[in-house]
This record gives structure tokens, C-alpha cells and sequence, in this order.
């Protein structure tokens, strides 16, 4: 009895520890798991793949990764324990397909050997990211979005050294407003679009657009900065935000935790109508309405009106139903507004096109 009684207790702590074997709550879709058409059994993690295209391998849906880990929402923020050279495997011995270690011994540790493993990597070892970060790398730090009012309190550029008026990296500049400002870093920016929501018509926010780095070299009435960075040419008159600490790539997909009913109101490249794949798109729905960095929605077209075949009468129309063709994923938050990068899709996005919680 005493034996079964230890046995039940190191095997619900193995159960703990395996990390496939984790129960999933709060799970990212009531939808069951859609598995690709003849998904490979085992699989190794090279250089260069991302969480993504890993899923896509195994999953119609790639997103749903944390779904076939059995992740719940906690375990999600922090999943960078794959590493190239994990072999991965498909396990169809529960009620629900797993992805596993091949080197975890699963249901096995109660019979085998009831003690924790340690998995060493390389010191030069990168964990796996959830989608290449080259993709995002120019939009993270230089989508700025900021209220009505502080452009026009904002420090100003009034002039460049030797009364240059185009300036660039490596040129000095000299800016008013700093003397009671903090921080050492700046960016260089100059007003961009307003961004209003397209079925209120309210004021979601302020677009700066980011021009470079500044960096302060000596503070006064009238401050000296050194331009660090600059990626457009930079001009007096333009003005100074404080340089936040770079955002970094969301960890793991998941499906919002409310129900998200929003637009595409721009592309964050101005002028652009239409959208293709691994592009950034901005949503017309932030923080204060649920949105989280990490979250899926799809894309959704409404259905065309069109007047049936055979019908004699011009007025008679009918509509079609909306067209449910792609995901983006959301990797910057804002209170009113988002960014996202256009994922998967079947055609090219179109501002005020829907985004929508997954089905």
C-alpha cells in the first residue's frame, strides 16, 4: 500500500514536470486541433526556423501552437525552451494530438526513472522566435503614435551646426525644450497622419513620424545632440520624443481573451490601399478593447452585393456571404489603435477591411 501510495505521488509530480503533459487552460480555441494533410511524425529544429513555421508544418492553423503543446495561458509568455537540434514528435496516444520532445521520456518517466532531466544547449544556442524578427525589426521602435498634444510641447530642433539645414548621422544639431527634460536618448520625429476611427469618426491617435536617433551631448537653454541614427533626412523644425527602451517580438500567438470586432483603417507605409503577406497593417482597436500583444484575428471581407443570374430586374440584389481569408498578428499596442503584421492570407487586404476574434 505504502509503495502505491508513492507511486501515485511521483507519478502526478512526473506528470507535472513533462512538459507536454501539461493540462490546457484557458485554451486558445473550443475549435479541435486541425492537423495538416500527412504531417511529418518527427521532426528536427534547425537554424533559422521560427515557432510559426514549425506549426505550420503540423497545423492548418499555425497560430494555435500553444493548442498542440497543451499550453495554458500563464505557460504562453515565457515558451522559449525549443532550441535547433530539438527533435520534436507527434504524439496521437491521448484524446488530442501532442507535440512533444523526443528526448522527454512522457508516460515512460513513471516506469523508467522517476528523477528530473537537465537539457543543456550551447552558450551561442538562440531559443526559436515565434516569427523571424527581421520582419518586424524597422517597424518596432519607429511606429509612434502619440496624443493631440505632445508634438506641440515636444522639444524642437531650431537648428543644425554651420547652419546645415538637411541633417543625418553623425551631423550635430541644436534643439529647444530639453533643459528640463530627462534621459540622454532621443528620437527625431515630425507629425505624420491622424488616425480616426472609421465608423466614429473618433481621434484614435497622432502619428509621429520617426525620422532617427539623437543623442544629448550637453543640456541648456539651448541643448547640443549628436544624430545617431537617421533613416530620413532631418530638418529644423522637426521634434524630440524621448526614446523609449525597444519593444521586443511578441513570444506565442493566441487567440484574444474577448471579442474583438475591428477594421484595418491603414497601411502603416502611407498611401498604400492594398496589403499583401508580411506586411503591417493598423487596427482600429487597442488596449481598452482587449487587445494584447501576442493576439491572432482574422480578416474578414463582406460579401459583395450582386443581382442574381437570370433575374430581369436591375434592383434585385443579393449579398453574398463575408469572406473569412487570412490572419494578422498584433505585435504593438496602443489604447485606441494596434499594429499587426499580415500573416497568412489568400488575397490582399483592403483598408476597412474586418478583424475579427478566430472562429
Amino acid at each position: 500500500m505504502g509503495k502505491t501510495i508513492i507511486y501515485m505521488v511521483l507519478s502526478a509530480i512526473a506528470v507535472l514536470l513533462a512538459p507536454g503533459l501539461v493540462a490546457a487552460q484557458n485554451t486558445q480555441s473550443t475549435e479541435p486541433l486541425a492537423l495538416v494533410e500527412n504531417p511529418p511524425s518527427r521532426y528536427v529544429v534547425v537554424k533559422g526556423d521560427t515557432l510559426w513555421d514549425i506549426s505550420a508544418r503540423f497545423l492548418r492553423d499555425p497560430w494555435r501552437w500553444p493548442d498542440i503543446w497543451g499550453l495554458n495561458r500563464d505557460e504562453i509568455k515565457n515558451p522559449h525552451w525549443i532550441y535547433p537540434g530539438d527533435v520534436l514528435i507527434l504524439d496521437f496516444s491521448g484524446a488530442t494530438p501532442r507535440l512533444r520532445f523526443e528526448s522527454d521520456t512522457g508516460w515512460t518517466l513513471l516506469s523508467e526513472r522517476l528523477s528530473p532531466q537537465i537539457r543543456t544547449y550551447p552558450l551561442d544556442s538562440t531559443p526559436v522566435p515565434t516569427i523571424s524578427p527581421d520582419l518586424l525589426k524597422s517597424f518596432m521602435d519607429s511606429t509612434l503614435v502619440v496624443d493631440e498634444n505632445d508634438l506641440e510641447v515636444a522639444p524642437t530642433i531650431v537648428a543644425g551646426k554651420e547652419g546645415r539645414f538637411i541633417l543625418g548621422a553623425g551631423d550635430i544639431a541644436y534643439a529647444r525644450g530639453l533643459e528640463k527634460t530627462g534621459g540622454k536618448r532621443y528620437y527625431a520625429v515630425r507629425p505624420g497622419r491622424t488616425f480616426t476611427d472609421p465608423d466614429t469618426n473618433e481621434v484614435l491617435g497622432y502619428e509621429a513620424i520617426y525620422l532617427g536617433d539623437t543623442r544629448l551631448s550637453e543640456r541648456a537653454d539651448i541643448s547640443t545632440l549628436k544624430i545617431s541614427r537617421a533613416i530620413r533626412e532631418i530638418n529644423p523644425g522637426d521634434r524630440l520624443l524621448t526614446a523609449t527602451r525597444g519593444d521586443s517580438v511578441p513570444l506565442m500567438p493566441r487567440a484574444p481573451s474577448r471579442n474583438i470586432n475591428g477594421k484595418v483603417i491603414a497601411s502603416a507605409s502611407e498611401g498604400v490601399s492594398e496589403i499583401g503577406p508580411l506586411t503591417v497593417v493598423i487596427l482600429n482597436r487597442g488596449s481598452r478593447d482587449g487587445v494584447e500583444t501576442g493576439n491572432v484575428l482574422e480578416l474578414s471581407r463582406a460579401g459583395e452585393r450582386v443581382r442574381p443570374a437570370g433575374s430581369l430586374d436591375e434592383r434585385e440584389r443579393v449579398t453574398l456571404p463575408d469572406e473569412r481569408y487570412g490572419i494578422v498578428f498584433v505585435f504593438k499596442v496602443y489604447e485606441r489603435l494596434s499594429y499587426a503584421l499580415v500573416m497568412n492570407t489568400r488575397r490582399s487586404v483592403k483598408v476597412n477591411d474586418a478583424v475579427l476574434t478566430p472562429s
